[in-house]
């Protein structure tokens, strides 16, 4: 902590300078380009969520870190954007080190959770409960290189997905694939089948949420270098029957929101749609397509490989970090013991099932 001072502000409280610095800190880092640890990520909670902040770590008179975070009651801290931002942690200088308990502190914070800490965090990776796989798909030869690995990991996939491209195209319509729309109407479609999708399968409905809605509104009209909103829209006949929207940065494409119109289901358009993706992605150079943690039949057949992140918390001693562990851990140990039995996965997944069955009728 020698030398080191932390200022802690609101997001919009940053300024050009520092964003800036933020910027270059990320550059430098060696991680993959994942937009949701830009500022522009953090910046845009920030106007939907009042609690979130930012610590700004100064040296020798320049900032050399940024911590987003969001404060709870009982200095109870999550990640920026807890439960939907797909990667999180501390923005550092190269040889910066400081111990979590000292951080947290600055910040006023009992605990810090996260469920997508990126893998390298020297500061809290320690303090990490389980570690998790997130499917990525390597575009970074290009899409050709791509479907080779495709046909020789899992060729009847590859032929059987095509094959309905094309049926698709024979009976719905002519197929149309768009990269980047612009549409509201169509964000809004997408969000309709999000919402109807987690309801069906017995989850929450993170679209209930009104600042899990203007969030993806705002970041849909976001357009920087490190972190911008994308919607890919797969039509038939101009109808859209599957669409996904995520954010991606020069290199990274952070996929995030997908689903699909049931009533095309038989034609699997959320697969071809991930295909097109992927064509249009590394056209543009972009090299990864981060799937996101969690298992999926469909990310098992479309990853080339996988990136590691972690689920936990830190915390500082003291009572309300006792309060933060008696809410929180057990149910996350509940969960990584269901996560980590396939055959008591799959009767949890047949539960909920039936509870979205229950709530549709």
């Amino acid at each position: 902590m020698s030398g080191v001072r932390i200022r802690v502000l609101k997001p919009d409280e940053l300024g050009e300078a520092e964003t800036e610095a933020w910027r270059e800190l990320r550059a430098k880092s060696g991680a993959p380009a994942n937009p949701f640890m830009e500022p522009e990520f953090t910046l845009a909670v920030g106007r939907v969520r009042p609690a979130a902040r930012v610590a700004v770590l100064w040296e020798d008179g320049e900032p050399a870190g940024f911590f987003p975070y969001e404060r709870g009651p009982l200095g109870h801290g999550r990640a920026i954007g807890l439960g939907v931002c797909d990667c999180h942690g501390a923005v550092l200088r190269q040889g910066l080190t400081i111990a979590p308990r000292e951080l947290l502190r600055a910040c006023g914070l009992s605990a810090w959770e996260f469920d997508n800490l990126e893998a390298g965090q020297g500061v809290f990776q320690p303090d990490a409960a389980e570690e998790l796989a997130s499917p990525v798909i390597d575009v970074g030869a290009g899409y050709a290189a791509y479907e080779e690995v495709l046909r020789a990991q899992s060729p009847k996939f590859l032929k059987t997905t095509l094959a309905k491209e094309r049926k698709l195209g024979r009976q719905a319509g002519e197929v149309r694939f768009v990269f980047d729309e612009r549409d509201p109407a169509a964000l809004r479609t997408l969000m309709g089948w999000k919402s109807a999708q987690y309801r069906r399968t017995g989850r929450r409905d993170r679209f209930a949420k009104e600042w899990i809605n203007a969030l993806v509104r705002l970041l849909h009209e976001t357009r920087t270098p490190g972190c911008s909103g994308v919607l890919s829209v797969l039509y038939a006949a101009d109808r859209p029957v599957a669409a996904h929207f995520g954010l991606r940065s020069p290199t990274v494409l952070s996929c995030w929101f997908p689903a699909y119109e049931p009533e095309f289901a038989k034609y699997s358009p959320g697969l071809i749609l991930h295909l097109r993706m992927a064509e249009s992605a590394a056209a543009q150079g972009i090299g990864m397509l981060d799937l996101g943690r969690g298992a999926a039949e469909y990310k098992d057949a479309l990853k080339t490989g996988e990136l590691r992140v972690y689920e936990g918390s830190s915390v500082r001693p003291g009572a309300r970090a006792a309060l933060y562990w008696l809410s929180r851990e057990p149910a996350r140990r509940a969960h990584s013991f269901v996560r980590g039995r396939p055959r008591l996965a799959e009767y949890a997944q047949k539960t909920l099932n039936q509870i979205g069955r229950l709530r549709g009728n």
